[in-house]
């Protein structure tokens, strides 16, 4: 049982919550603890943490899941690179048996973010120049291998167009990004069936009251978007123009293996990337994902003035909702005992996955 101040989808109850591997009960109750409890957080864009990259297969999922749920993290989404096909391959079957069996103290993997290789060569962004175009059989061989919840595509490249509704019908969420595609392009697509768009603003054609581009199709025509509040990739101001715009914008970390050690050079997919002053580089200076945790991220966005109850929904609400996960991202009885106890600094304190003390 957890007592204090206790964010439920009807609102602030202050009392208790009883759980075991699934929250039981939550009681009203004097619990003057000064401690917030929120949902766990959910996070679907992640490539590393800890020194390890998911691209490198074995236990790399596992290393990511245990080091991300120290900061709040109870479910993700492991993060592929563009890549040769084997080494996609080889990223997938490390992630199927972290998929299938959580690892003890760490987050639940709910499956694969597929980013690339299905994305334009004009916006790579930190991704390698591997590209090509997708088509059902391939994604369909790789769903085999881990099971794909989302995809991101550039809809601009020959067929992906058409392909978008019959991955939709399969169960995945298909996300616009990378692409150096128009608005119409970014409209086209969702009109097919495509469901949000890559952390927004990065990787993508930009505003343009002329010519508009992706980011102008998402915040006219969105109801979901990722977006990277580290405050590196996305001016507060963008991001605030975003969350108005977009009624269920969600934060992700797009972290990659730098997340939680110390400035030096690490591994992104194929590349090579450099932490200093708290992000994350290429040798040309490029962004290359980032070192963000989701509980930075939850006082990143109540610092740029969310409410605390808005910037939750953000990082566990919306996303859970995103993938159609009705008993994550909520406390509420019957729902997975996924839980974050918060200090009045909003760090962490307690992390509970499936009912498990992580900390």
């Amino acid at each position: 049982m957890l007592a204090g101040r206790i964010l439920t989808p009807e609102g602030w109850v202050t009392g208790t919550i009883e759980f075991g591997q699934r929250i039981d009960r939550i009681a009203a109750a004097p619990a003057d603890t000064g401690l917030t409890i929120l949902p766990g957080f959910i996070d679907l864009h992640v490539h590393g943490a800890a020194g390890v990259d998911i691209m490198r297969g074995g236990d790399a999922g596992a290393v990511v899941a245990r080091e991300h749920a120290r900061h709040g993290t109870t479910s993700l989404l492991g993060t592929t690179m563009t890549a040769h096909e084997p080494a996609i391959r080889h990223a997938l079957a490390g992630l199927a048996g972290v998929i299938a069996q959580r690892p003890e103290r760490g987050a639940r993997m709910l499956g694969v973010h597929l980013e690339g290789p299905f994305i334009s060569a004009h916006r790579l962004g930190a991704q390698p120049p591997h590209v090509m175009p997708a088509t059902l059989e391939l994604v369909q061989s790789l769903d085999a291998i881990a099971p794909i919840r989302v995809l991101t595509m550039a809809p601009e490249v020959p067929g992906h167009l058409a392909l978008i509704p019959q991955l939709a019908a399969l169960g995945m969420r298909v996300q616009v990004g990378h692409s150096n595609g128009s608005y119409d392009d970014g409209v086209a697509a969702l009109r097919a069936g495509a469901a949000g768009f890559t952390h927004l603003f990065n990787g993508m054609t930009g505003m343009d009251h002329y010519q508009p581009g992706i980011v102008d199709a998402a915040l006219a025509h969105a109801e979901y978007a990722e977006i990277i509040p580290d405050l590196q990739h996305v001016h507060p101001g963008a991001i605030l123009a975003a969350l108005r715009a977009i009624p269920r914008a969600y934060g992700i970390t797009d972290a990659t293996a730098a997340t939680g050690m110390p400035d030096g050079e690490y591994a992104l997919g194929s590349q090579r990337v450099y932490k200093c002053l708290g992000c994350v580089r290429l040798a040309t200076g490029s962004l290359a994902g980032s070192v963000l945790t989701m509980d930075q991220a939850l006082r990143n966005l109540v610092g740029m003035g969310l409410d605390l109850a808005d910037a939750s929904h953000r990082l566990s609400l919306y996303p859970a909702d995103y993938l159609g996960e009705t008993e994550r991202g909520r406390l509420v009885p019957g729902a997975w005992a996924d839980i974050v106890v918060l200090d009045q600094d909003l760090q962490p304190v307690a992390v509970h996955v499936e009912g498990e003390a992580i900390l």
